[in-house]
This record gives structure tokens, sequence and C-alpha cells, in this order.
């Protein structure tokens, strides 16, 4: 089956922190045999910060940022039997959405990928004028990267037909143990841009340790904090491409998971850091968030701290064999349970699953 997918970027992950979740979603499916192409707009600077060319499993369409050419890009999607439309594009989402739902063929399943479904539905409870209101009703699935039943429920009550999360996981081609790298030696590491919805959680959990544990060493690594005051035993690193994160994750002795306010709140929701991190056999520390146990054990698998203090306590006690064995262990599990080859077996599953429906409506 072909699938017409219109996303952020699955090129570059410069400000576009979906950019590992398209990847191996997308590349497990090639693999089942779906025939994808994926549809970027070139916004932001992301097309001059690529992390990877055009890989073999999937076609890769940059169209310009302008309304001329998002109606050319969308006019494609008659070509395809599944049309992704997902959240957070970043240029003219909400025309994408109808032109895709009018160029869709009526046989083909259209999907609504939702890789941030906390921010989606408060804009949907704020705006009762959201034009994604009256579009889902016309939308045959919404996916979403996590949120679990809360976020079923809100999306089903909005107006879904369906709602499935399709949790974040781990490629392990991609996010491996390496060496040790001489750029990322320290003890605690944190990777993320400057968001507005996590920035206060990133002084709390990152920052203030930091100020209190003067005698350790602190990496920043993302976009968008070059201004930001730092306490001197932090050095900011700037945007860390992807080809660097498991050098980065594995050389610390430990690295730091901080999700943003509408995610942690909602619970059910971890970030692709997570799969990374354990992918590379990372010690991780993790704020809290509910439902941390369905996918690694808290204090076998991953540490759970409930603030910044409790993160420079887990510091000051944490020794290098402790760390080492955490990472160990939480590789093992996200290798058994959590990669995007299950990922991609459930989502094969659920497309199926759609197609058999319609072919026993068209019989009756």
């Amino acid at each position: 089956m072909k699938i017409a997918f219109y996303g952020s970027s699955l090129l570059s992950s410069y400000w576009n922190g979906a950019a590992t979740y398209y990847r191996g979603l997308l590349k497990a499916l090639s693999h089942r045999g779906y025939d994808i192409v994926f549809y970027e707009p070139d916004a932001f600077d992301r097309q001059k910060h690529r992390d990877i060319e055009a890989p073999d499993w999937c076609d890769v369409v940059v169209y310009e940022a302008t309304p001329d050419a998002l109606k050319q890009a969308a006019s494609r999607a008659a070509q395809a039997d599944i049309v992704v439309k997902a959240s957070g594009v970043g240029f003219e989402d909400e025309a994408l959405l109808r032109a895709l739902i009018d160029h869709a063929r009526s046989d083909a399943l259209t999907v609504f990928w939702d890789v941030d479904a906390p921010a989606t539905l408060a804009d949907l409870r704020n705006n009762p004028d959201h034009p994604l209101h009256e579009e889902l009703k016309k939308i045959r699935l919404v996916l979403t990267y996590g949120g679990g039943d809360p976020v079923i429920w809100e999306y089903r009550a909005f107006g879904a037909a369906e709602c499935i999360p399709i949790y974040n996981a781990l490629d392990p081609e991609t996010h491996h143990p390496v060496a040790e790298d001489s750029r990322f030696p320290c003890d605690l590491a944190f990777l993320g841009n400057r968001l507005p919805d996590r920035e206060t959680r990133v002084e709390s959990f990152f920052l203030e340790p930091a100020c209190t544990l003067a005698d350790q060493r602190f990496l920043l690594g993302g976009s968008g904090w070059g201004d930001k005051p730092l306490p001197p035993n932090v050095s900011w690193l700037g945007h860390v491409g992807t080809r660097d994160h498991n050098a980065f994750n594995v050389t610390p002795k430990a690295v730091l998971n901080i999700s943003r306010d509408s995610m942690a709140s909602n619970g059910f929701s971890p970030a692709t850091r997570v799969f990374e991190a354990a992918g590379a056999g990372a010690c991780l520390i993790t704020d809290a968030w509910e439902g941390i146990e369905l996918f690694l054990t808290p204090g076998e698998e991953i540490l759970v701290a409930r603030d910044g203090a409790d993160v420079a306590e887990i510091m000051r006690t944490l020794t290098p064999p402790r760390a080492k064995a955490i990472g160990a262990a939480a590789l093992r599990r996200v290798l058994a349970e959590h990669t995007y080859t299950m990922r991609a077996e459930l989502v094969d599953t659920i497309f199926k699953a759609h197609f058999e429906h319609r072919t026993v409506e068209a019989a009756e």
C-alpha cells in the first residue's frame, strides 16, 4: 500500500523533535512492504541543517513554504491508499489538512497523526472555532505518539472516530552503544531545545541542581539557549545533530529527560529521548510523569526525580558502576519490548484492519 505522509521534516532534526519518531516508524513500516512518500516544507532553515540525506526506504519531497507549492504537494495525496497529516508541520497546517481531506480518494484511509497530543487538545479546548473540530469528523483515524487513555477519551469526545497511541520507541540501527567521546565528558547532560513550556522545568531540574553541585560538570545541548544565564559549571553545546546523540548519551555518567509541561501533566508520553538514551545504554534520570513504569522500571532501568532537589540527591550518590548497571538494564528492556519494529507491527495491524473492514462493508 502507498502512504503519503505530510510532516515537519524527515531529513532534519533542527527544531524538530519528531524526526527520530518519523524515521524509526516509517523505516519499520517500509520493511513491512509499505511504499512511502514523505512531504516536508522547506521551512525554519531545516534543509540547511540536515541530519540525513533522503533514505532508500522512503521517498522525500521537499516543497517550498508557499501556498501554491503546498497545494501542489497536497494534490499528490490522491495517489495514496493512506494519507497521513501529522501535527506541527509548521507551515499552514490548517490549510494543508483541508487540502489533504479534499484530495484524498474516497477509499483512502485518512489519518491525523498527532506528535504533540496534549498541546493539540489544549488548543481544541481553548478554541471552539479551531478548524480541527470540524475536520476531525472527516478523518477516519487519529494516531498519537503518546497520551494513554486521557488522550483517547478526549479525542473521542471531540468527534474522532478512533484514537490509538503509537508510542515512541528505539531503532537499534541508529541508536546504540558507542565509544565515549571526548566532546561530552560530564556528570549530567541534558539535550533539548529551549521551549516556552519547558524552560521553567529545565531551570528546576537541571540548572538548580547544577548550582547546588558546583563540583560536578553539566552539559546542555539544544537550540535557543545562547542568551540564557548559566551556572559556571554548565557548558552549552548548541544544536547536537542526531548522528552525535549516541556519544552524547553514553559519555556522561547520567543523562536527563525533562518533559514539557503538557507532556508531564498528561503522562503516558515518553519522549524520543527516553528511548534514544536507553538504546545507547545510558543511565537516564527523568522527571516524574504518570505511566513511566509501562516503559522502564523506576530504580532499576531508569531513575525518577520529582524535582531539582531529587536530581541533586541522585547525582550526589550515583556511582559509575550503578549508572552503568542501570543503563545496561534499560538497554535490555527497550530491545525486548520497545523497538520501532514492534510499533510498526501494531500500525500495520491497524491499517489492515481498516481496509478489511471496508472490504466487508462493500460486500454487504
